[in-house]
């Protein structure tokens, strides 16, 4: 994509946010318009195709700080004719090339060595006559989500993933002509993706409007890909998903997002983990949590317990005299990181009541109260309302 191109698009306005949007309110926007969009949930939608591609390609310039930067400070400078009524063809007098202007007046001790930096960096080129605008642009990332069980995560586990995404067309091989055919350099930029023209002391350039600043002509495009090298398509990923997985944890695989342009590096892509949670067990950090339900002759006499594991089962020792909501901890039960890191077992302990008694039962239990008539459970207490009354 030429600088002009990439300029005249409003990433903003693509994901619904304000320019001053957080990373996380962007975040949130991208999954919300890509699961909306996503092919596999619109089948045969050329326009939700389209509108996923879009967010995809504002969420990769968005989500990416430097880039991000980059974008807001052209759109700053070009978004109304830039500076001195200089801008892109249409928006001022014959699209200025301050990426030469103030370079050069960097070396002169002008200061403006930043700016010609940043400008340099949309047009492929530092100031350097001759250099090519349709610079490489590495790929932008892409992410994901998958849903594992609460075991899976304790364990890890190796999960095939189905990914609908823009990738490296299969049938041009990306560079968007029809096989047999190849794209041919631009006579008008001589293959640069630039034109410059002169006008009084300045000197002028501007994307060249022939190969719109890709320096390469396609008389025959791909009909797969319509001559952008990239198309949509449908593969299966094997996703290893580590020992310990946090629930809402990301997984980054290495050159998996979409391909890069002009030679450049794919981009990553990242797997969300959303964990389901167990009917028995919690967690916390590397801690495997547990309620266990007691009596309270367990409690009052003591005794010993048995507690299940994810592995199988672990007899647990319970002191006489403990009090309900105590948490007692087995040592290595827990989860198991690929550091080597162990978390343990935390069992709490929580007095059932029965909801009925039989007769001998609460015969017992009379029994008891008359022989522990005297133990007050309360004495705190007791004592606050004796000097209120």
């Amino acid at each position: 994509m030429s600088a002009r191109e990439w300029i005249g698009k409003d990433f903003y306005r693509e994901l619904g946010v304000s320019s001053d949007a957080s990373a996380d309110e962007i975040k949130k926007a991208y999954r919300k318009l890509a699961k909306e969009n996503h092919p596999d949930a619109n089948s045969g939608n050329a326009e939700a195709e389209k509108k996923f591609k879009a967010v995809s390609e504002a969420y990769g310039v968005l989500s990416d700080s430097a880039k991000r930067k980059e974008y807001d400070e052209a759109r700053r400078l070009f978004g109304s004719g830039g500076p001195g009524g200089f801008g892109f063809p249409g928006g001022g007098a014959g699209g200025t090339d301050f990426g030469d202007i103030f370079g050069n007046a960097a070396g002169q001790g002008g200061g403006f060595g930043g700016l010609g930096d940043i400008l340099g960096g949309l047009f492929g080129r530092r100031g350097a006559a001759g250099a090519t605008a349709n610079r490489a642009q590495r790929g932008a990332d892409v992410e994901t989500d998958v849903r594992i069980d609460f075991v899976e995560a304790v364990k890890g586990a190796t999960l095939p993933l189905r990914l609908s995404s823009p990738a490296t067309c299969g049938t041009c091989g990306g560079n968007g002509a029809k096989p047999g055919t190849t794209p041919r350099t631009c006579a008008s930029c001589g293959g640069s993706g630039l034109v410059s023209r002169s006008q009084g002391a300045f000197a002028f350039s501007e994307p060249c409007r022939d190969c719109r600043g890709r320096g390469t002509i396609i008389d025959d495009p791909c009909g797969e890909c319509g001559g952008e090298g990239i198309s949509t398509r449908t593969r299966t990923l094997t996703v290893r998903i580590p020992a310990g997985v946090d629930d809402d944890q990301r997984i980054r695989l290495a050159g998996q997002g979409e391909p890069g342009r002009g030679g450049a590096q794919p981009g990553d892509l990242y797997v969300r983990v959303h964990v389901a949670p167990h009917a028995v067990f919690g967690r916390s950090g590397n801690d495997l949590t547990i309620t266990v339900p007691v009596s309270f002759t367990e409690l009052a006499l003591g005794g010993t317990i048995t507690v299940p594991t994810l592995d199988g089962k672990v007899s647990v020792k319970v002191p006489p005299g403990t009090a309900s909501g105590r948490v007692l901890r087995v040592r290595g039960k827990g989860i198991t990181k690929r550091d080597g890191t162990q978390g343990d077992l935390l069992v709490t302990l929580q007095v059932a009541v029965p909801a009925r008694l039989d007769d001998q039962a609460r015969a017992a239990l009379e029994s008891y109260a008359e022989a522990s008539a005297q133990h007050d459970p309360r004495p705190e207490i007791t004592a606050l309302i004796r000097e209120r009354s």
